[in-house]
């Protein structure tokens, strides 16, 4: 190895997003987290320190994009201006000072009624989604030619909506109403200005003249045909400004990388200056890539020794080269089990879990691959940004596990070398679940596979990864807005 001078630490970031649950009766009130047979999640517990993270404070219900903030050192209280901009941006829309953005969704609209039926028209929306944006994309609105209207496709059934022009504000409200067969809303001005008044007509104008185009279009006449959801009105919500904060690395003394197919995630990192790296058929839903998104990671925190994979900029059509040096803290996301949350998929959540435990071990293994050339030191942290519980189908406040570890004590951890070694690279899909299907009573390892934890092997007492076990570590229950500063912390006391 080399010397501790020459050495680079560098740390893989995983964050599962909608990680947290809370006991289910039919697992005997077991956690998804604690029903998954995950001993890479229970490997890392047991080899380095553990701890319970309120994302932004204890009791507090949250979503993505203010909790991600919040972990990474960035009060939302104070930073936080709307998610429609990170949405806007992570979806390819530049944005200048002044321009608004919404994060949208396509939606059913009764036209008699005005009653929204259906917030999703289609979670599967990736051939018709990209189409409409087309048709919608650099609309003019009659009374008001000044101002320009981008749109473009994000994931699932969402959008990335931007208005440029005079005399925007982001204090309005949207035209979501939240739950289905509930009235389309009117945007209204939150505050007592001109701009705000004036911008809530422009966007009520913007709403109308998008169902105009979207009920005209032909493709909603052939989904209508053949018995779907038609998509004709998008719900425009989390009016947003692009927020202006002190960049990660200028922050944290660490250059940040990020993947990150769901749009909203991208487009929060590209506020706050990291990199946001392409990886193949990695696509932020349950069709995602793991094993793509964890080659990734691991091929820019091993630069310049290996090619960096190449870095997304919004509003231009080509990539730029990732960075020479490589990068010192590699965020990877995985969206699927937050929807697995939102879907109420109890089996789904369990066996998803199980998935990105097998994406980790093969994260492992490139990494070790990569320090035995004994010019890189590597620490693995994984947490969650709030909890979705199945039984709720939304975001709620119970906190979620934290656990950071050396990859060294890692690999000690599930048996040594030739077991990490013996990892398999070859990319999986998630699994699928047939309507009805149940889990085993007796969730056991295949025959081959890590032993599970007994004890914990360095580090803390806790040895498995979940809500219950991480109470016990030493880390105790802390606020998100500290774990940079643990992170750091533990990377500094591993040198």
């Amino acid at each position: 190895m080399g010397s501790p001078a020459e050495t680079k630490r560098r740390v893989a970031f995983v964050l599962i997003d909608g990680l947290g649950d809370v006991s289910i009766p039919k697992f005997g009130c077991k956690t998804p987290l604690q029903a998954a047979n995950v001993p890479n999640l229970d490997a890392i517990a047991s080899a380095g320190v553990n701890g319970l993270m309120d994302p932004v404070e204890v009791g507090l219900g949250c979503g993505s994009d203010t909790a991600h903030l919040s972990l990474l050192g960035y009060d939302p209280r104070v930073y936080y201006r709307g998610r429609g901009a990170f949405e806007s941006m992570g979806a390819g829309l530049a944005m200048s000072p002044g321009d608004i953005a919404f994060k949208s969704n396509f939606a059913t609209l009764d036209e008699k009624t005005g009653i929204v039926t259906s917030r999703r028209a289609d979670r599967h929306f990736e051939e018709e989604g990209p189409i409409l944006c087309s048709a919608l994309d650099r609309m003019k609105l009659p009374s008001f030619p000044e101002y320009e209207v981008r749109v473009r496709y994000a994931t699932e059934h969402r959008c990335g909506v931007v208005v440029k022009g005079p005399r925007l504000s982001g204090n309005i409200s949207g035209t979501d109403p939240l739950k289905d067969n509930r009235l389309l809303l009117e945007a209204k001005a939150l505050d007592d200005t001109d701009e705000a008044r004036h911008t809530a007509t422009v966007v009520n104008e913007l709403s109308r003249e998008i169902s105009k185009i979207l009920v005209s279009h032909p493709l909603n006449a052939k989904r209508l045909a053949e018995g779907k959801n038609v998509a004709n009105v998008v719900l425009l919500r989390g009016c947003g400004i692009r927020i202006k904060v002190p960049p990660f690395e200028k922050k944290h003394g660490l250059w940040p990388c990020m993947v990150a197919p769901t749009k909203i995630i991208a487009g929060l990192g590209l506020s706050l200056d990291i990199d946001i790296l392409e990886a193949p058929g990695a696509t932020g839903d349950y069709r995602t890539l793991l094993t793509s998104k964890a080659t990734a990671i691991a091929k820019a925190l091993s630069a310049p020794s290996q090619t960096c994979p190449s870095v997304f900029v919004p509003g231009e059509d080509e990539h730029k080269p990732g960075r020479t040096d490589g990068y010192d803290f590699g965020f990877l996301h995985i969206k699927a089990i937050d929807d697995a949350g939102h879907d109420k998929a109890t089996v789904f959540k369990v066996k998803g879990l199980e998935a990105v435990d097998q994406a980790i071990g093969q994260l492992a293994k490139l990494l070790w691959q990569i320090e035995s050339t004994g010019n890189f030191q590597y620490f693995i942290c994984v947490t969650g940004d709030h909890s979705t519980p199945v039984e709720y189908g939304d975001h709620s406040f119970e906190p979620v596990p934290f656990t950071i570890c050396q990859l060294k004590d890692f690999v000690d951890a599930v048996g040594g070398e030739s077991i990490v070694l013996e990892t398999s690279l070859d990319p999986f899909p998630l699994p699928t679940v047939e309507a009805g299907e149940d889990l085993n009573e007796d969730i056991a390892l295949e025959e081959g596979g890590k032993c599970k934890q007994v004890q914990s092997f360095s580090g803390d007492s806790v040895f498995e990864f979940n809500e219950i076990a991480a109470a016990r570590g030493s880390l105790g229950r802390f606020p998100g807005g500290e774990m940079m500063g643990i992170i750091k912390r533990f990377l500094k006391l591993s040198a």
